[in-house]
């Protein structure tokens, strides 16, 4: 009897180890990655569509994990399959197709930040995004012809009342799609608000404005959905006192904003110059936003783009400024797409020095170049193994 009970247990010893894991939860794996990831090798990408999913998988697995990768910022925007809102959805990504990536990504020990652009970028040039083509109430510069060559990018008006439902519906869906527990909001380059033609927002305070949208935006993630947020922090600098030009900082008064806003916004730091450009604009140190906005309170992630010998300086003195609010490098991606980029990384590195009116090819092989002379730099600053 006794062999028998004991042949018995060891069959189901043998069965029970055969049987597939359970798969592990999404909360336990991001708190396994928040253990064992102290600093963000993190990639930005943009524009994903559908026919392109393959190629940002291949990217992931050939690309970008060999090299220490940990996050992948996607910017979505309104390409999503979206369910709750499907007159938004343009030409996007499907849930399945989203949660697909994802699994890839998990498998390689990557993060996926979804990110979606914010009150501003809400078109290009002549062309209104999904949100302004469907809603033109929504436009903080009704008034000002679509033809306008000013316009760079308009923006939804950040006093209308009805834009936060729908905008929190797509977060919303977006985040339950990537069983996210991250969101980037974008919040860059936003020039009009406030603008004195609107109804709603002339003769308002900008850093009152700005500050409410990020308000409302962190208690929509952080309060109700517990996701961390990230922004780009150019507007929350002041170009008249840091020595970055209106692109990288702000002249709107928008900056006045940054201590009205929640400290555990992760800021997301993109300059892209060389330190001799910034010290003719006044700067007497340069990247002097990286210690700023630590010493604020802030958790801050450097982010080049396709300048390797900026990058490298920038980074050099991301670390030299670190405390422990220095979260590590976001790589962006602007204009390159995964099929080219994993071309550029694998190909044989040459030195590289971007041109003054640079191509998508070039720009692709300038960000290619630029990661790995980033990473050169953080594992130099990380000194001997």
């Amino acid at each position: 009897m006794k062999a028998n009970t004991t042949a018995g247990l060891g069959l189901l010893l043998l069965l029970a180890a055969s049987l597939p894991l359970p798969a592990q939860t999404p909360k336990a794996w991001s708190e396994k990655w928040k253990a064992e990831n102290k600093r963000w090798i993190a990639c930005h990408l943009i524009g994903l569509k559908p026919d392109k999913l393959d190629a940002a998988k291949q990217l992931v697995v050939e690309g970008l994990a060999p090299l220490g990768f940990n996050a992948l910022v996607l910017e979505v925007d309104y390409g999503f399959q979206f369910k709750s809102r499907p007159e938004l959805e343009a030409d996007g990504l499907s849930r399945e197709q989203v949660r697909d990536l994802v699994e890839v990504c998990r498998k390689h020990g990557i993060r996926v930040v979804p990110l979606m652009n914010c009150l501003g970028h809400q078109s290009w040039r002549k062309t209104p995004g999904a949100l302004l083509k469907k809603y033109p109430q929504f436009d903080e510069t009704p008034g000002i012809p679509p033809d306008d060559e000013k316009i760079y990018c308009r923006e939804w008006c950040p006093s209308h009342p009805d834009v936060n439902k729908i905008v929190f519906e797509l977060i919303d869906e977006l985040i339950e799609a990537f069983e996210a527990d991250a969101f980037h909001v974008g919040m860059d380059e936003v020039f009009l608000i406030g603008d004195k033609n609107c109804p709603r927002c002339k003769g308002k305070d900008v850093g009152g404005l700005f500050a409410k949208v990020v308000n409302e935006l962190h208690d929509h993630l952080v309060g109700k959905n517990g996701v961390e947020m990230l922004m780009w922090s150019d507007r929350l600098l002041d170009s008249k006192t840091t020595g970055y030009g209106r692109w990288e900082a702000s002249d709107t008064g928008s900056h006045l904003a940054i201590d009205r806003v929640p400290k555990d916004i992760i800021l997301c730091d993109w300059h892209y110059e060389m330190p001799a450009i910034y010290a003719r604009m006044g700067q007497q140190k340069p990247f002097p936003s990286v210690r700023f906005f630590q010493d604020k309170g802030f958790r801050v992630l450097a982010a080049p783009w396709r300048n390797p010998e900026s990058a490298a300086a920038f980074l050099h003195v991301a670390g030299q400024e670190a405390t422990d609010k220095m979260l590590g490098v976001l790589f962006t991606g602007w204009a390159v797409d995964p099929e080219g980029l994993l071309a550029a990384l694998k190909s044989e590195p040459k030195p590289f020095v971007l041109g003054k009116n640079p191509s998508r090819e070039e720009t692709t092989q300038g960000v290619a170049a630029t990661i790995r002379a980033g990473l050169t730099e953080l594992h130099a600053a990380d000194g001997p193994r």
